[in-house]
């Protein structure tokens, strides 16, 4: 990737910002439809993201460093959601600014855990999101109100993520807290992430968009080999299940779910690429790795 730095702007400014929130209130969503790329993974299944992605967005004035955390979990209590917790905590100790996204149909008992470690000394914007799902839009007022009381958030920004209503608005919020300095990246870069890491990411998401409910939480992508000739890059992936049993149920009769998972995964990285993807996927069985540190290690967790 390019690292060289743009030239400073007059009254530029450049600083991160962690997205944090429950699990599926549209975190990566709204990442995807600020940078205007599906860089982070999505689906309706909790705890989709697990690892601490920057996406970068840069305007003719600012730097936004998005970093998209895993959903706080409190349901789980194995090794994996221990340390993405660690994450969430770590990334918000670090930033210039937080957005805490709630989704505007519900506030739950989880939102309020993460409201109990959100920063004290971090500027913190409520971002209350699927705003244009509420049946009646005077609802909006009465639960900004209610949550305005929870703690005290330096703004309140509603918006549709997945309609891209209202993020130029946001953007404008944040750059108010974002420190006056040159930006880091160059303006064309989308990720500090390398395309073996994305790769395993995308397989990921079609596993769970795919299967949905019929496979545990406890599925992994490895990526046993990532070549690149040319514009040709070949892919190899293992998939890693916890049981023998859990198997078929990936294969699917004569194969047909994994090829659907393969196709689909490959079409995407072509996209997200810029060039053709030869993709080899299989199945393997690795019981007990969601709860073993050096196995997580060696998954890059």
């Amino acid at each position: 990737m390019n690292t060289e730095t743009e030239k400073p702007a007059t009254n530029f400014h450049c600083g991160t910002i962690a997205i944090v929130g429950r699990p599926n209130v549209g975190k990566s969503t709204l990442l995807n439809h600020i940078l205007g790329a599906k860089l982070s993974i999505t689906s309706r299944k909790a705890q989709t993201t697990r690892h601490r992605l920057l996406g970068i967005h840069t305007t003719t004035d600012a730097q936004f460093l998005f970093v998209d955390t895993p959903g706080f979990q409190l349901r789980h209590v194995n090794a994996l959601n221990r340390g993405m917790n660690r994450t969430v905590r770590q990334v918000m100790s670090e930033v210039d600014v937080v957005l805490f996204v709630v989704d505007a149909t519900r506030f739950t008992d989880e939102d309020r855990k993460v409201v109990e470690i959100l920063p004290a000394k971090t500027p913190v914007l409520l971002v209350v999101n699927k705003a244009d799902l509420l049946a009646d839009r005077g609802e909006i007022l009465p639960y900004i109100q209610e949550h305005a009381a929870s703690f005290n958030f330096a703004d309140i920004v509603p918006v549709s993520a997945k309609r891209s209503l209202n993020l130029d608005d946001l953007l404008a919020v944040i750059r108010r807290f974002l420190p006056e300095q040159a930006a880091i990246y160059g303006a064309d870069e989308l990720t500090d992430r390398n395309e073996r890491f994305l790769a395993a990411e995308i397989i990921r998401e079609k596993i769970f968009r795919l299967l949905g409910e019929e496979l545990p939480y406890s599925i992994a992508v490895e990526i046993e080999k990532f070549e690149q000739e040319g514009n040709l890059r070949r892919i190899h992936a293992a998939i890693l299940v916890d049981k023998e049993g859990q198997k078929p149920i990936l294969i699917g009769k004569s194969g047909e779910k994994l090829k659907r998972i393969s196709t689909e995964a490959r079409q995407d990285m072509e996209k997200l690429f810029g060039g053709k993807v030869w993709l080899e996927t299989w199945v393997k069985v690795r019981g007990g790795w969601a709860d073993n540190e050096r196995a997580l290690k060696s998954l890059g967790y």
